[in-house]
């Protein structure tokens, strides 16, 4: 069920981004590495083996948003070349990542993923609201990081459908390789430009509505890259109308299905922490309690925050994560290794 706040919510952000191209920086290029090819620190020996470097080719990176801490959130254009889908991603790396006691070690990336179409053919063409100023998503990460409740997570933002029609994050026979773009093209863009982890414990998606399902369904489809999601008010089913006649690929990335697979290979464990409004509709809610009372059991580990007053938004979602979403996850995956030298 895709709701309608999301196509209202893109709307009120197109405004907001607009506002952006009023910053001095907006536009300029930005090299999250310094160089990856002569920087000391990009070439030096990780701190651990499974810190892996920028692996390149370096991305061409545009600025689109600076934080009052000086970091940046910047843009690119990704043409996957395992998908074949082009189009944008955005990323965010925190000031800890330019800490020099951090230099030689990986850190944990949260892919974010909106609601609604997240479509460059969506009207006004917000693709990921995560990126918007009036949301604030990187600063309340820097907030809860500084409180001790979040990592310093690396954000990675991609448009979460190509067209006007939901993919479900899906490889749906015969259309774009949607699965396949977020799971591996992304994840590359990711490892090409930042240091990240090689094991799973650093990688992890979060997402709200059509895109809290993204998350959702690609932990449990790959839970040998992802470890954890926040999948806050998801859709629990596939439905996009672009999978008529294709009942079996369908059920390949339904998470009912992939759960009781993962239940019966006994791991490996992921962490799954849902998050819906008590304002919510029972047909959010009720398919969350039914998954979680059903498979939330081994190696499939769940937690449910209930929002007082909340609504289905990213507002919201992000008073979840606030109050215990975000440690829920932050607990189960690797933080970044300070070294002395």
């Amino acid at each position: 069920m895709k709701r309608p706040y999301a196509v209202a919510l893109a709307a009120t952000l197109i405004a907001a981004c607009a506002l952006l191209t009023g910053c001095s920086e907006t536009g300029n290029p930005v090299d999250f590495n310094a160089g990856a090819t002569n920087d000391g620190a990009a070439r030096a020996k990780p701190v651990d083996n499974d810190t892996l470097m920028p692996t390149g080719p370096r991305s061409d990176f545009r600025i689109t948003r600076t934080l009052d801490d000086g970091t940046h959130i910047a843009r690119t254009t990704l043409r996957g070349p395992k998908s074949g889908v082009t189009g944008s991603v955005w990323v965010w790396a925190p000031k800890e990542y330019r800490d020099p006691k951090y230099a030689k070690s990986g850190f944990p990336v949260l892919i974010a993923l909106p609601g609604g179409l997240g479509s460059p053919k969506e009207a006004g063409g917000v693709t990921n609201y995560w990126v918007g100023g009036d949301i604030e998503l990187q600063e309340n990460l820097t907030r809860w990081t500084a409180e001790g409740k979040s990592l310093p997570f690396i954000v990675v933002m991609p448009m979460l459908n190509p067209d006007t029609r939901y993919h479900d994050a899906s490889d749906i026979p015969g259309q774009q390789k949607m699965g396949t773009w977020l799971t591996e093209d992304v994840v590359q863009l990711a490892k090409a430009n930042f240091r990240t982890f090689k094991s799973r414990d650093g990688w992890a998606f979060m997402g709200s509505s059509s895109g809290g399902f993204a998350g959702l369904k690609s932990v449990l489809k790959h839970p040998e890259k992802f470890k954890a999601a926040i999948a806050s008010g998801p859709d629990m089913a596939p439905d996009s109308p672009l999978w008529a006649g294709h009942r079996a690929e369908r059920d390949a990335n339904t998470p009912a299905k992939l759960a009781q697979q993962l239940l019966r290979k006994g791991g490996p464990d992921v962490y799954l922490a849902f998050q819906a409004g008590t304002r919510e509709s029972t047909a959010v809610k009720a398919p969350i309690r039914q998954f979680r009372q059903t498979y939330g059991k081994g190696p499939v580990h769940t937690a449910l925050q209930l929002i007082p007053d909340g609504r289905h938004n990213a507002w919201d979602y992000q008073k979840g994560m606030a109050a215990g979403s975000i440690k829920f996850i932050s607990d189960r995956m690797k933080a970044p290794i300070p070294s002395n030298s």
